[in-house]
């Protein structure tokens, strides 16, 4: 792929000054790339997105080691605002959106940040409800009455009215229904392609992250365990039983899934 855009490099990331979340978490985003962070519920991928973003200090947490770079600067003293300005934006697991405004007010709410006209604002909201057509049917509907895919596509479509770079995208199939994640990942897909996005993704949904990201990396216990091209994660025997449920004998069932029969080899 071509340069890096975003490094995140061995950081070390402690909440309430004592309870160490990430152990030298290092990763790299390229230039309109899509790169998923994935791992078991508790492995750190929030976190990780959080010291990014620099969303930590909400959390009572912070960067103690290492260091991030987003287009060769470092960034992890700059404010969240300051990044969105930049082009990174943070779309939060659980869609976050704002119950009480409609979709577009939701919508306009993403673009905030930006020094442009309405013009600008306008033909950027065209483009948004061009990507989910749903939205435009429901752009006066209150965000608090939609469904859970709705509420998803506006809150995607909120941090594309920031006109990012990256976005950072935390759990997008958690609570969905399976054609919903598919129509989801087809638009993140079709974003990257398009518009030259680049995403950093968590997400327990192994399978369908692997089927749409570029490369991979793989957190448990706060530290990257594997990486590499999702091709090859996706036909990794050890990706296959202890992330995807399948082994050389076939899918398990959950109790099989339990009591695994070798121990992972990162752990030996």
């Amino acid at each position: 792929m071509s340069s890096s855009l975003l490094t995140v490099n061995g950081i070390e990331v402690i909440y309430n000054h004592v309870i160490l979340v990430l152990k030298g978490v290092s990763l790299t985003v390229p230039e309109g790339g899509i790169v998923a962070l994935l791992g078991a519920n508790g492995a750190g991928k929030t976190t990780t997105l959080r010291a990014v973003s620099n969303l930590l200090q909400g959390e009572r947490g912070e960067v103690t080691k290492g260091y991030i770079e987003y287009k060769g600067d470092r960034i992890e003293r700059l404010t969240a605002y300051d990044l969105v300005k930049r082009g990174v934006v943070q779309v939060m697991e659980g869609r976050r959106c704002f119950a009480h405004l409609t979709v577009e007010e939701n919508l306009l709410a993403g673009a905030y940040a930006r020094a442009v006209s309405r013009s600008e604002i306008d033909a950027s909201l065209e483009k948004v409800y061009a990507y989910f057509p749903r939205l435009k049917q429901r752009r006066s509907s209150q965000s608090g009455y939609t469904s859970g895919g709705e509420q998803q596509m506006t809150a995607i479509g909120r941090a594309l009215m920031a006109s990012p770079h990256m976005i950072l995208l935390d759990e997008p199939s958690m609570g969905l229904a399976p054609q919903v994640v598919d129509e989801i990942f087809g638009i993140v897909k079709d974003l990257n392609d398009k518009e030259r996005v680049a995403f950093l993704l968590a997400e327990q949904n192994t399978n369908i992250a692997l089927r749409y990201a570029h490369y991979g990396y793989i957190l448990e216990s706060g530290r990257v365990v594997m990486d590499g091209a999702a091709k090859d994660l996706a036909e990794n025997e050890d990706v296959k039983e202890f992330y995807l449920g399948i082994s050389r004998e076939g899918r398990k069932s959950f109790r099989d899934a339990k009591f695994y029969r070798r121990r992972k080899r990162w752990l030996a």
